[in-house]
């Protein structure tokens, strides 16, 4: 991150806490607008910066299309959904989508992949 915070180790462990919640509402919001595939597929990582009264989110997906279209509403549902999960209407969150390019040289995009081939 760009800033540099002293933390104690409560903080530090609410901090984990608190980015596991935000990234298991975003998976949850992609696999609940997913139309084409049961599986959390196109995710590659989530990365999470917090700054004072701001949490900037930038999600790297294989689809940016299931987040991007109809946006900014379907976006700002996400927002909402992460205000809500952590009880923090006072915090700005941003959402950046960036696209992958190469899906496929990701580890867990081709092992969701390769599972689905499997069930199939």
């Amino acid at each position: 991150s760009s800033f540099s915070l002293v933390c104690t180790t409560k903080n530090y462990s609410e901090g984990l806490q608190e980015d596991q919640k935000i990234r298991n509402c975003i998976k949850n919001y992609v696999q609940k607008n997913m139309k084409f595939c049961s599986a959390i597929e196109g995710i590659s990582r989530i990365e999470i910066q917090k700054r004072i009264g701001v949490i900037q989110i930038i999600i790297y997906i294989r689809f940016p299309k299931l987040l991007i279209e109809g946006k900014p509403k379907k976006l700002e549902e996400l927002q909402r959904n992460i205000q809500e999960e952590l009880n923090c209407v006072n915090q700005k969150i941003n959402i950046t989508i960036t696209r992958i390019e190469n899906p496929y040289r990701q580890p867990n995009i081709l092992a969701e992949f390769i599972a689905e081939q499997l069930r199939k």
